[in-house]
């Protein structure tokens, strides 16, 4: 019994054990490390610093201190940088460093707290190998030519004059600046001439070889001033002739044979898959947008289709809708354009073997039966353009998330947008330079400047039902309010 009585007590006790809940931490750390010495001093004159210690607080790591920790001159190999506890060390060859020169050394945001990753930003050291320091300055702002919006990735690279306009790709800048939301200010430049450009890069080393990067040039040699002056506008680009962005999709031509990448099935799945993008689960429900076509997208590439297995018919009385069939610039897309009717119940029909893909397979029958939505489905736009747009010299652009909505020449001092889904929409107006109808990217070394974009200074909110007339202003540094709407009448929405 004895014996009993204390194996029970074991038993509770190691239960009740094992229910204790330890206590919650405290509030999440975000405060960043906190600089207590440099070793040596900063804004030293007449000296080689070949090593900079920083004391810190707390303990602290490096991240990603290769391409965060930037000096300017640039050096022609990566500092040296470690953490020792509370410290950390950064190490330059004292023979890669030039007489009578300005150093600054940037850490960006490398050094984080080791818990919680709070970054330490913001923080430059300087010192001069000369009796004064550079203090020349250049300021300005970088874009995306694409969007006219900030680069926020975009580098300042600063190329000594005197070398080729060919040394953007061939070796690293002489300074390099990180722009700050698309703006940059770079102090403590020497009073000479410089070669400017911006890049946005993909491998980091300063160096524009890749085709996926962007780069921007000014025209002529700049030399910095005593005091900020206009700033430089960079429009950073690719040199590539498909562009992803602020294209008319109908006009980016395909870089891929229809039959030069055959893709087979493999042998046990003789079956042509295909989806469209229709909502076929209730009918009641008016989901289809009738400014779009339908796409019928299929899983491999396809070589034919045959319009005359293809019905389109609207309502219970199955009546003929005229349409088309074309083929999407990508090789398993196809397209079903009709003049859709509003509110009414379409059915599109499938015949065996309307389609045939690269290996032999024909496409199964199937039937899809859909709603169009009504004319309150769709909200309006009117944009009030400034007279200095007007003409075929510009083109207005209109997107919502990645669709085109809208691609013209600007033929009035109003644009009326109609029919739109509610949604969040981005207006651009375009500087067709050469009146092709599109936007054209730039040319480095043909000294080709990509053409303006401007972009309207905020998205606008489009609601059911609702028009919103919009005053097509400039972005300022500073936000704006979105653009507000008001409900249309009954009358009105139904015109």
């Amino acid at each position: 019994m004895r014996l009993f009585s204390c194996l029970l007590l074991i038993v509770l006790f190691a239960a009740g054990c094992a229910n204790i809940v330890p206590p919650t931490g405290g509030k999440k750390d975000v405060t960043p490390p906190k600089l207590l010495e440099v070793v040596p001093l900063d804004s030293l004159l007449n000296k080689r610093v070949t090593e900079i210690e920083l004391h810190f607080d707390e303990f602290v790591a490096l991240s990603d201190a290769s391409k965060e920790i930037q000096m300017s001159p640039v050096l022609p190999f990566p500092l040296t940088a470690i953490v020792v506890g509370k410290k950390v060390r950064v190490e330059i060859p004292d023979s890669l460093l030039k007489e009578n020169t300005t150093y600054r050394l940037n850490f960006g945001n490398a050094i984080q707290d080791l818990h919680e990753s709070n970054p330490f930003k913001g923080y430059e050291y300087i010192f001069s190998t000369g009796s004064y320091f550079d203090s020349m300055q250049l300021n300005g702002y970088v874009v995306d030519a694409a969007t006219g919006k900030p680069a926020s990735k975009a580098q300042i690279l600063l190329y000594d004059a005197a070398d080729n306009d060919s040394a953007v790709v061939k070796k690293k800048p002489e300074y390099v600046f990180t722009a700050n939301g698309g703006n940059f200010v770079i102090k403590g430049l020497p009073n000479k001439k410089f070669r400017v450009y911006a890049l946005v890069e993909k491998n980091g080393n300063l160096i524009f070889d890749e085709k996926d990067e962007k780069i921007a040039f000014v025209d002529s040699f700049f030399s910095p001033q005593d005091s900020l002056v206009a700033p430089i506008e960079l429009r950073v680009f690719k040199e590539i002739a498909v562009l992803d962005t602020l294209q008319d999709p109908d006009e980016q031509p395909s870089s891929r044979g229809f039959k030069d990448r055959k893709k087979k099935e493999d042998d046990d799945k003789k079956i042509l898959k295909y989806a469209l993008n229709v909502d076929t689960n209730n009918l009641e429900r008016r989901t289809y947008d009738v400014n779009k076509p339908i796409k019928i997208t299929y899983g491999t590439a396809i070589d034919t289709y045959d319009i005359s297995k293809i019905s389109v018919s609207y309502d219970s009385t199955e009546t003929e809708e005229a349409f088309t069939v074309e083929r999407d610039t990508a090789e398993k897309v196809l397209l079903v354009k009709a003049n859709w009717k509003l509110d009414r119940v379409y059915t599109v029909k499938l015949f065996k073997g309307f389609a045939t893909d690269t290996s032999g397979i024909k496409s199964l029958p199937s039937k899809h039966s859909f709603r169009t939505m009504s004319e309150d489905d769709y909200g309006i736009i009117y944009v009030n353009v400034p007279g200095k747009f007007y003409g075929n010299d510009y083109l207005m652009m209109v997107t919502i998330e990645k669709d085109t909505v809208y691609h013209q020449p600007i033929t009035d001092t109003t644009v009326a947008l109609k029919r739109l889904v509610p949604g969040k929409y981005e207006l651009w107006i375009i500087v067709d330079e050469n009146e092709n109808g599109k936007w054209d990217t730039g040319n480095l070394f043909a000294k080709e400047q990509p053409e303006v974009v401007i972009p309207h200074n905020t998205g606008i909110e489009l609601k059911a039902a609702w028009e919103n007339v919009i005053d097509f202003t400039e972005p300022l540094h500073e936000p704006r309010d979105k653009a507000k709407g008001k409900k249309l009448p009954k009358a009105e929405a139904d015109k």
